[in-house]
This record gives C-alpha cells, structure tokens and sequence, in this order.
C-alpha cells in the first residue's frame, strides 16, 4: 500500500465527532455514514410502502395523500438513522 492509501485508510478507520450543527452536517454527508442511512430508509420505506400502501397504489386510487405517505415513510428511517449516527458521534467539549 502506498502512504496515501494507508493515510486514506486510517482516516477512514477514525469515527469523526461534531459539537456544531456546521461539523453534523459534514457528519450526516460523509459517504459511508450516507450509504448506510440511504440503504436503511430504502429498506425500511419500501417495507412499509408494501405493508401500507401499497394496496391503494395498486388500485389506482393513490392521490396526494397516499403519495405524501409513501415519501415520509422513506424520510422517516433516514432522519431516524441519522439521529443514531449523531448521537453516536457527538463531542462532548469540555
């Protein structure tokens, strides 16, 4: 391995903190933390779109509503597993 690979590597390897709104956000868009949360918000909504949804899809008879519904159950397990990330990271400043 080279230097910038192992240097890459290893900061990968160290879990980044936040104590600003600023450094979560930077928190929430590092791509493996948003890999993650995007991959859990597909399985979790798309699960809970078929259990809930679904049906009235299906039938045609989806209007706003339904449709509104269908895009929060997707927000909601994204919001929810970044929540878990922040909470996981965040530095408490002395």
């Amino acid at each position: 391995m080279t230097t910038a690979t192992l240097s890459r590597h290893s900061a990968e390897l160290i879990a980044p903190t936040w104590s600003t709104w600023r450094e979560a956000l930077a928190v929430c868009r590092q791509s493996r933390y948003l890999r993650k949360t995007t991959t859990i918000a597909l399985v979790i909504g798309t699960t809970f779109v078929t259990l809930n949804q679904l049906g009235a899809i299906l039938a045609g008879q989806a209007d706003a509503g339904v449709w509104l519904r269908a895009a929060m159950t997707y927000i909601v397990p994204f919001c929810v597993s970044n929540y878990s990330i922040l909470t996981a990271t965040r530095r408490q400043d002395a």
